[in-house]
Order: C-alpha cells, then sequence, then structure tokens
C-alpha cells in the first residue's frame, strides 16, 4: 500500500489546488482554494474559458460580484470530481471587517444554492482567522453556512474559533516551519526539526489534542505543508490538505504509515480549558511573535492576488 492510500485510512484527503483537472488520480474527498490558487489557475490555458466565460455571463457585474461568480465557478467544478466539499474564500481584503465578510459569505452560498448545490452539506466558506473573521463565522455557523478559518497560526485563534463554533480550522504547518527555520538561521539543524519535532505539527498536535480532550466538534484541518514528512507526522488528524505535487509524492511512497495522531492519545497529557475575550485574544496573538507575522503576511499575500486577479478581470 502507498502512503497517500495508507494515509486515507486514518484522515480525511484534501486536494489544495484550484487545478481540477489534476485531482483526479488522487481520489480526495474535499478540495481547498484561495485567491492565489485561482489566479494560477486562469492564467493557464487549460481554465482561461471559466474566466472568459465568467466575465461573458455577467457583463454588468461589479468586479467583486464578478470574482465570487468565479470563485463558485471553480468551485462547482470542483464537487463534480469530489464526494465531499469544497472550501471558497471571502476576499482577504475584508479580513478586519465582520459586516462586509458576513455579507460576501452569504452572497457566495447563494450563488452555490443557485447552481443546486446543497451548501450546508458540501460548502465551507474561508474566513481569515483574525477576531473580526471567527466573530462573523459565529453568526455564519448560526445560519447554517459553516466555515473553514484559514491563515491559523496561534493557539489562541484555535480557541476562539473553538469557542464560535466554526466547523473546521486550517492551522497552516509549513508556514509555521518557515518562520522558525528562518529565525534560527545557521542554528537550525533540519535533521532534529523533522517530523514529530516540527514546529508546525507540533502546533497542529496542540490545537488537535485540546480539541480532542474538551469534546470540541471543529474539525483540524493540517495546511500549507512544505515536504511529505510533516504530513506523515500528522496521520490521524481529522483532515489534512495537501498540493497535487506532494500527493503524488505520497503515492509513490511505500514505507509503513501508521496512526500519529488519534482521540486515545490526546487523552495524554492534561490541557486547561480556556475562554478567550477580544481583548485576551488581541493579546495573544500580539504575544505570538510568529503567529502575528504570519497572519499579517498571509492576509498580505492574499490581498496582493486578490488585486491581480481584480487587473487580469478587467483587462480582459
Amino acid at each position: 500500500m502507498n502512503q497517500l492510500d495508507a494515509l486515507k485510512q486514518f484522515t480525511t484527503v484534501v486536494a489544495d489546488t484550484g487545478d481540477f483537472k489534476q485531482i483526479a488520480q488522487f481520489q480526495p474527498t474535499d478540495a481547498t482554494t484561495n485567491p492565489s490558487l485561482i489566479l494560477k489557475a486562469v492564467q493557464m490555458p487549460l481554465y482561461r474559458s471559466l474566466l472568459d466565460e465568467t466575465l461573458a455571463q455577467h457583463p454588468q457585474a461589479a468586479l467583486d460580484e464578478t470574482m465570487d461568480c468565479l470563485l463558485v465557478r471553480f468551485g462547482v467544478e470542483l464537487l463534480s470530481l469530489l464526494p465531499g466539499r469544497v472550501s471558497t474564500e471571502v476576499d482577504a481584503r475584508l479580513s478586519f471587517d465582520a459586516d462586509a465578510t458576513l455579507a460576501r459569505a452569504r452572497r457566495i452560498t447563494q450563488l452555490y444554492q443557485a447552481q443546486g448545490i446543497d451548501t450546508q452539506k458540501r460548502v465551507l466558506i474561508k474566513i481569515a482567522a483574525t477576531w473580526e473573521g471567527i466573530q462573523a463565522a459565529q453568526v455564519l455557523e448560526r445560519e447554517g453556512i459553516h466555515t473553514n478559518l484559514t491563515l491559523l497560526f496561534a493557539f489562541a485563534q484555535a480557541v476562539a474559533c473553538a469557542q464560535a463554533g466554526v466547523k473546521l480550522i486550517s492551522p497552516f504547518v509549513g508556514r509555521i516551519y518557515d518562520w522558525h527555520k528562518k529565525a534560527a538561521g545557521a542554528a537550525w539543524n533540519e535533521a532534529e526539526r523533522a517530523g514529530a519535532n516540527d514546529p508546525g505539527v507540533q502546533s497542529v498536535r496542540q490545537i488537535y489534542n485540546y480539541y480532542k480532550q474538551h469534546g470540541v466538534a471543529t474539525e483540524v484541518m493540517g495546511a500549507s505543508f512544505r515536504n511529505t514528512g510533516q504530513i506523515t507526522a500528522l496521520a490521524g488528524c481529522d483532515l489534512l490538505t495537501i498540493a497535487p505535487e506532494l500527493l503524488a509524492q505520497l503515492q509513490v511512497q511505500t514505507a509503513p504509515l501508521s496512526a500519529s495522531l488519534s482521540v486515545a492519545q490526546a487523552q495524554a497529557t492534561p490541557i486547561e480549558r480556556l475562554t478567550l475575550n477580544e481583548a485576551q485574544f488581541r493579546f495573544a496573538l500580539n504575544e505570538d511573535a510568529m503567529a502575528s507575522d504570519k497572519l499579517a503576511e498571509g492576509i498580505r499575500a492574499f490581498c496582493a492576488d486578490a488585486r491581480k486577479l481584480d487587473a487580469l478581470m478587467q483587462s480582459v
């Protein structure tokens, strides 16, 4: 058995891509997208027709509405190939505006429903895990719109998401690893910080253990991987969203794989149940230099790609 098939025994495998023609060979359950992945896809000749058709179908629409229509078009294509869910992201430029996030999330949901998609079962609305984003997600969950809180780097973000009752969170393994490796500089020892000792892996394990220990229903989906070692070290996590190139590597690797995370092992080390108000959340995030840096950087990067997508749509 290859490692991809072995992983599927313990974990729901999710494809992290907008390139839906590439994923059939891996047979993932779900898929996730983001502005960067969609921008990359629409610049490929294979997908340019989706952009052209979306623009032709909505000639009088505002730019932000056209973007949402394009995101949903990709989402519908992905859902036609998958048994599970697709995550579609709210414009990152709204990361600090709860009301605007709510409006966009509701519109994306309505666009999916207009295509006959059962959004409660098949769509997750991705929102940056800022305080405002988490509060918007809490409202959406009460309305039956399920959410995926992304750009999650700090334990405080995971605690606040649990309080809000969000459906799923996406802690970013690779970007945490990147920060610590850069901070360590010449002192970084790759072998010593691999596998279970990887700082990104440790972050997800802490969140997973906390959720399982305290009966939190929110699903944990590790994301943003740099190598297959990070993935196999998190076998047993609820979900893992993996780029096609890493899925391909797992498909040819045959080393034995067992679950590293489980509900049983999560009970081993007691973790105090926390409650955070806004001030406590912001202070905890500020105290975590890595999380503060990577959250801000991630929002900036997604905003930059959203602007590029705007410019591309305007140039057609």
